[in-house]
């Protein structure tokens, strides 16, 4: 039976963000979850009879949160839901079954990156047919939906066994329960030359996976150790936990350093990787070599011709506007465009459904290809190790040959969590009300030639997106970018991304920070973070 109940208005988030993410006790307020999920199934136009995909990272309040949806799409009208086996979908993997099975959409449950447990993070998003985050179009209408509800509809029924493989009539439509990894294994398997990196790990290559705790275990025990012969003990932290097991599930330098401390120790692994809560970013360190999210997705993009699905070449390559240029040096010399863009994977979308781009990424370790609409953490893990397999080198020589040939761009990301957000929206303001100063001044001895606030012009959809970042451009060569992130829960976080290029192989093995020193300085004081923030450091340095 379908029931019809009254509810109030709430607001939900503003679109630009990953969907809707709020700590797990404010998802578990009355009619909550249900107010937002019925928005969004307000908003959407002809998904009656329609299949739905759902699924998540696995994070505390997952499993009771499919059941709501579940019951809701039914009751909405979607004919076929589509659900992980436990609730278990990484976020590259419910676009992968989107796209494959043509379903309508899928509500993907999770906070990506953020902490989990009873007093984490939850969040949810929709992705299109596509495969990929709902349009902006979509978000605001969402949004204003929120904000005017007054009733949900809701199956009366039994909850689902997740756990369960099968399919089974519920109400007026279908539940299929499926693994979560069979369809995202065999398009790994069309895109990489698997026979080599089996060859190279079953060569004394020694591969360290940590899954912290988060989605890709099953993924990487399946495809790792049963497809690809690496030894049982190359996936640490496999099994999902509703709290990650207490990780922070985010892989960079702080939260993975016993990786880091792993590939610079003198017999360390080949190669130590990682992947978030969701599945869709990666760490890459090789044996004492850290590679950039930067350098990997130029890497990357220079390299991809040597796996079986990109041989015949790239189409384009796109970067979030933060990333550093890296990428633009190999797009150059491809001969293909390319494309600066907004942080956001859905602007990468409009380009990899256009077909104008084939490889994109974003400085915060996210990087994919047009097999999905979603950055992919394992999807960028193996195509490291197919190139690892045909170059026969070791991931710091090929990151070496990569600095020859193309110059090094000094780059790092210095993150001011959790700030207060009237003084973070006060330093933004203030740099912004300076940009018509700032071209021609100097500071410390380097002189701004340069100074605006990113804006974006879809070349597909012929969009405009403004105020995306603040741009100082030296004259002696170097970047630094200011911008406030929206994917945390509380309070705001200033990111500012500093670089500079050196195409002198002589000057190319400096450390991050002393390459980057007089920036890192001119950063704080050029935009007064410790007047508007009172952070006198960063709380994270990637």
């Amino acid at each position: 039976m379908i029931q019809t109940l009254a509810t109030t208005p709430f607001e939900g988030q503003r679109p630009g963000t990953s969907g809707l993410r709020k700590k797990v006790k404010v998802f578990q307020q009355p009619r909550y979850l249900e107010n937002f999920v019925q928005s969004i199934f307000d908003c959407l136009e002809g998904a009656h009879g329609q299949t739905l995909v759902v699924g998540g990272d696995g994070r505390f309040f997952n499993r009771e949160a499919i059941q709501i949806v579940v019951k809701i799409a039914l009751a909405n009208g979607f004919g076929r839901i589509l659900i992980g086996r436990g609730g278990i979908l990484s976020t590259p993997a419910a676009s992968n079954l989107i796209r494959k099975y043509g379903a309508f959409g899928g509500v993907i449950l999770s906070a990506s990156h953020n902490p989990g447990g009873p007093d984490g993070d939850f969040g949810i998003k929709y992705n299109a047919s596509n495969g990929g985050p709902a349009p902006e179009k979509l978000t605001e209408a969402v949004f204003a939906r929120t904000k005017a509800i007054k009733e949900y509809r809701i199956l009366d029924a039994p909850d689902i066994d997740l756990d369960r493989l099968g399919a089974l009539g519920l109400g007026p439509g279908l539940i299929e329960v499926i693994d979560p990894v069979d369809d995202y294994a065999l398009l790994m398997q069309s895109l990489f030359d698997f026979d080599k990196i089996r060859g190279l790990l079953q060569s004394g290559f020694r591969l360290r996976f940590d899954a912290m705790s988060a989605v890709t275990g099953p993924y990487a025990k399946r495809i790792f150790v049963d497809l690809l012969g690496a030894s049982a003990d190359s996936v640490l932290n496999g099994t999902p936990l509703p709290d990650f097991g207490g990780h922070h599930p985010d892989p960079n330098l702080v939260n993975a350093k016993h990786l880091l401390d792993l590939a610079m120790s003198k017999d360390g692994p080949d190669l130590c990787a990682a992947s978030d809560g969701d599945g869709d970013r990666n760490l890459i360190i090789g044996a004492g070599r850290y590679v950039t999210p930067s350098d990997s997705l130029a890497i990357l993009a220079g390299n991809a011709h040597l796996a079986p699905g990109y041989a015949r070449g790239v189409a384009g390559v796109a970067r979030s506007m933060p990333t550093s240029a890296a990428a633009d040096k190999v797009a150059e010399r491809l001969g293909v465009n390319l494309y600066e863009t907004p942080t956001g994977w859905k602007f990468f979308g409009n380009l990899l459904d256009a077909g104008l781009a084939t490889i994109c990424g974003e400085e915060s370790a996210g990087t994919g290809s047009d097999h999905v609409r979603e950055k992919d953490g394992l999807w960028a893990i193996l195509l490291w190790l197919n190139i690892l397999a045909v170059r026969g080198q070791s991931v710091a020589a090929i990151v070496a040959d990569h600095w020859a040939e193309y110059g090094r761009n000094y780059y790092c990301r210095r993150d001011y969590e959790e700030v207060e957000a009237e003084g973070a929206n006060a330093l933004v303001q203030a740099l912004r009300d300076a940009l018509p100063e700032l071209p021609g001044k100097s500071f410390g001895g380097l002189k701004i030639a340069k100074a605006d606030d990113f804006a974006y012009h879809d070349p597909v959809d012929g969009s405009d997106t403004t105020q995306q970042g603040i741009r100082l451009l030296f004259s002696e060569g170097g970047r630094i970018v200011y911008r406030l992130s929206g994917t945390g829960t509380s309070g705001a976080t200033l990111r500012v991304y500093i670089e500079r290029y050196e195409p002198d192989p002589a000057k190319q093995n400096l450390d991050t920070e002393t390459a980057l020193a007089d920036l890192i300085a001119l950063s704080q004081e050029i935009a007064g973070i410790a007047h508007y923030t009172g952070r006198l450091a960063p709380s994270v340095v990637t």
